[in-house]
C-alpha cells in the first residue's frame, strides 16, 4: 500500500457546518435589509410600492432576529464542544476576533430592535412578519420617532462598517467565494451562448 502525504483539512463537525449554514442565511437576510432599507428610505411617500416595501423590510428584520436566536443557540453548542475539550489560546488575534464577532452579534440584535423602536413609536401594532402581527416591543410615542430613526440609521451603517471589517478579516474566504461566483457566471454565460 502506498501512502500519500497529502495535508488533511481540519475536521469540521456538524454543529460548525450548521453554524456556517445559518451564517449564510443571515448574510442574505441582512443584505436584503440593507438594500430594502436604502431603497425605501429614498422613495417619496406617494410611491405606491413604499408601504409594501416597509412591510417586507420589517418582516425580514423580524425573521433575521429569529434566525439570530437560532444561531446563538448553535454557537453556544459549538463553543461548548470546542472549549470543553481544549481552552483557546488567549492571543491578541483571538481577542480581536472575539471582540469583532461580539460586536457583530450586538449589531445584529440592536439594529432590528431600533427598527422596532422606530415602527412602534410611530404607530402601534404595525410590525408584521409576512402578515402575522407581532406584539409591540415599545409603546407608541411620537417623541421617540426621531430618536428611533436616528438610532436605526446610524447603527445600521456602523454595523455595515463592522461587516466590512469582518470581510477584510476573512479575505481568503471572500476571495474564494468571489472566484467561485465568477466561475459560475462564466460557466453560465458559456452555456447560454451555446
Amino acid at each position: 500500500m502506498i501512502s500519500t502525504n497529502t495535508p488533511s483539512k481540519p475536521r469540521q463537525n456538524s454543529a460548525f457546518k450548521h453554524l456556517m449554514s445559518i451564517h449564510w442565511w443571515m448574510s442574505i437576510g441582512y443584505l436584503i435589509l440593507f438594500l430594502t432599507g436604502t431603497i425605501m428610505s429614498r422613495l417619496p411617500r406617494e410611491v405606491f410600492i413604499r408601504p409594501s416595501l416597509y412591510d417586507f423590510h420589517k418582516s425580514i428584520g423580524a425573521l433575521t432576529m429569529a434566525i439570530l436566536t437560532w444561531r446563538i443557540l448553535v454557537l453556544l453548542r459549538v463553543w461548548w464542544r470546542k472549549y470543553t475539550k481544549k481552552f483557546p489560546k488567549f492571543t491578541t488575534e483571538w481577542f480581536q476576533t472575539v471582540a469583532l464577532h461580539t460586536s457583530l452579534y450586538i449589531f445584529m440584535w440592536v439594529v432590528p430592535v431600533t427598527g422596532f423602536l422606530l415602527s412602534n413609536s410611530f404607530k402601534s401594532n404595525n410590525v408584521k412578519i409576512f402578515g402575522i402581527l407581532l406584539p409591540d416591543m415599545f409603546p407608541q410615542n411620537s417623541a421617540m420617532v426621531e430618536v428611533g430613526r436616528s438610532l436605526h440609521f446610524w447603527l445600521a451603517y456602523t454595523f455595515l462598517a463592522f461587516i466590512i471589517l469582518h470581510s477584510i478579516q476573512q479575505k481568503k474566504v471572500v476571495r474564494s467565494l468571489w472566484r467561485k461566483f465568477t466561475k459560475t457566471i462564466t460557466l453560465g454565460n458559456n452555456l447560454s451562448s451555446n
